[in-house]
Formats: structure tokens, C-alpha cells, sequence
């Protein structure tokens, strides 16, 4: 279908994003490799993560609220001992603190009480307005103010490697969740810092990254691959339904 000289075409694509590509570059580069008409993201996943990024095509972009709000898997790294102020591996150290001898068992536990209903105190660094403007831009003027605390849920949170000062996890959580955050807090509570320094979205809701495809790949389709590989509307019918 045509519109307006663009190629229409409604459904979801997975992409697996990759490092150091904004969740804009990947939609925009989709966009004017197909000549599309209409295309959005679900959750936005920061430069230097890289995972599953749901795509938005043309009638689909309706059901963006209703696919961000499916809980999120993701995968990561936290190195401990140092804090930024971006609570990642992107932002400026702020303090380094030497790393507690510590075993698995301990970080098992800590990572035990994060489990569970809470409120968030969201980042300085992040797209939510305030009186219309995004805190990250206000961040880069070198402001700091008073956020809301949000409440989110953290249904499972796993310690899946140690080689300190890095220790890998898999964390299950609800929409709203940053991780970087909860990375942050988790340096906070062993007394040394740290900051978020790998994330990969694995999952959200139904969608799996194993199902995604590369941006690699995708630069180098022609029209007809893309209508190869996209979810099309009409298989989104599920999703649909939860909204009545």
C-alpha cells in the first residue's frame, strides 16, 4: 500500500540493536532504507546497549503503549567501585571506592532484597520531562532536581557471573525499570559504588531477541525482505485484545 509516495506497511519488526546506535538511528535508518511511512520504537535502549528493540510500522505505532507496557528481561554487567554520574559506563566517575572482599553468596543475597513491588527514583540522565523539557538535557546544563519516585516491580533479579570488580545478572522487571538505577543502588548498598557498565535487552512481553535481526542484515534488504521478516498486523490480534 501506497501513502502519500511512502511504502505503508503495518506491523512490528525485532531488531537486535547494537552498541553505540541510538534506538532513533535504528528507526531512522529503517525508515529511509524502505521509504516507510510511518515508524516508531517501543522502550528506548541507551547507545551503549545493545538487544531487542520492537520496531513500529505504520498502524502498529497505535499499539506502542500497550507493547511497552509488557515486563522487560535483560542481561548485564555492573562493575562495582566506581559510581558515574550517569549511573553507566557513559558518564563521568564521580567517586572509586577499593570493592569489598566479597563472595557470590553475598551478592545472591543483596541482590534478594531488591526483589519485589517499589518506587524508583528515575536518573538524572533520562528522556522524562519536567515542565516540558527531558532531565538529560537539564543534566548536561549541570542541573540536578527533585524527581518523583515511580513505582515498578522486580520479579526476578540473578547474580550470573563474578569476576570482580564485575559481576554479571539477569534481571526481570516491569515497565519503567532503569537498570543503570538499580546498578547504582546495588554499588550504594555495598558501600562502594558502581555503575552499570554492559545491558542487553533480552525479552519484552512475548518477543524474544533470538527472533530479532541485525541491523547489519537489514542494510542490506531490499523491500521484499523486510516483508519477509515483519510481524503483520493481523497476527497482532492478541495484543490487541488486552486493551479491551
Amino acid at each position: 500500500m501506497i501513502h502519500r509516495g511512502k511504502n505503508c506497511i503495518d506491523g512490528l519488526l525485532l531488531v537486535d540493536k547494537p552498541v553505540d546506535w541510538t534506538s532513533h538511528d535504528v528507526v531512522n535508518c529503517v525508515r529511509r532504507r524502505f521509504d516507510l511511512y510511518k515508524t516508531g520504537h517501543c522502550g528506548t535502549l541507551d547507545p551503549f546497549a545493545t538487544g531487542l528493540l520492537i520496531l513500529l510500522l505504520g498502524k502498529a505505532t497505535k499499539l506502542q503503549d500497550l507493547l511497552m507496557s509488557e515486563t522487560k528481561i535483560y542481561s548485564g554487567v555492573m562493575r562495582l567501585g566506581e559510581a558515574t554520574d550517569s549511573q553507566d559506563r557513559m558518564g563521568n566517575v564521580t567517586a572509586v571506592k577499593e570493592v569489598p572482599k566479597l563472595v557470590r553468596g553475598d551478592l545472591e543475597a543483596l541482590a534478594g532484597h531488591f526483589l519485589g513491588d517499589q518506587f524508583q527514583i528515575p536518573p538524572m540522565a533520562s528522556a522524562i520531562k519536567v515542565d516540558g523539557k527531558p532531565l538529560y538535557k537539564l543534566a548536561h546544563q549541570g542541573k540536578t532536581i527533585e524527581r518523583k519516585p515511580r513505582p515498578i516491580s522486580i520479579k526476578s533479579f540473578d547474580i550470573t557471573d563474578v569476576d570482580l570488580p564485575d559481576v554479571g545478572f539477569r534481571l526481570c522487571c516491569s515497565k519503567g525499570t532503569y537498570v543503570r538505577t538499580i546498578a547504582d543502588d546495588f554499588g550504594e548498598k555495598l558501600g562502594c559504588g558502581a555503575h552499570l557498565e554492559e545491558l542487553r535487552r533480552e525479552q519484552s512481553g512475548d518477543f524474544r531477541v533470538e527472533n530479532a535481526v541485525s541491523m547489519d542484515l537489514i542494510k542490506d534488504w531490499e523491500l521484499s525482505q523486510l516483508l519477509e521478516h515483519y510481524v503483520p498486523m493481523e497476527d497482532l490480534c492478541a495484543f490487541d485484545a488486552k486493551k479491551d
